[in-house]
């Protein structure tokens, strides 16, 4: 698995309903063709991050076809999420607060 390109945004939460802060990052991913979720028109993973005291980590995460937006009903392996997690950790500065 290799993330391509990304978007991170911040996810407002002006009645701080939810403890840390959440991002939502979009990472446009490039799979090899032998992997069960390659598909030739892209894929995308839409993961929520959240930061806390305590550290961050992905709390939940979606995987789409890029060109379609066709919801894929599989989830990243361990290894591949925990690759997700360490690029959202390097990342999540970046979103606009």
């Amino acid at each position: 698995m290799n993330i391509t390109e990304y978007q991170v945004e911040l996810v407002k939460d002006p009645f701080r309903i939810l403890s840390g802060k959440r991002y939502e990052f979009l990472l446009d991913l490039e799979l090899d063709e032998e992997d069960e979720l390659y598909s030739p028109h892209g894929i995308y993973v839409k993961a929520v991050y959240v930061v806390e005291e305590s550290g961050g980590r992905i709390v939940k995460h979606e995987l789409y076809e890029r060109t379609t937006n066709r919801f894929l009903d599989y989830d990243l392996e361990d290894d591949e999420l925990a690759e997700a997690e360490a690029f959202c950790a390097n990342h999540y500065k970046e979103a606009d607060e």
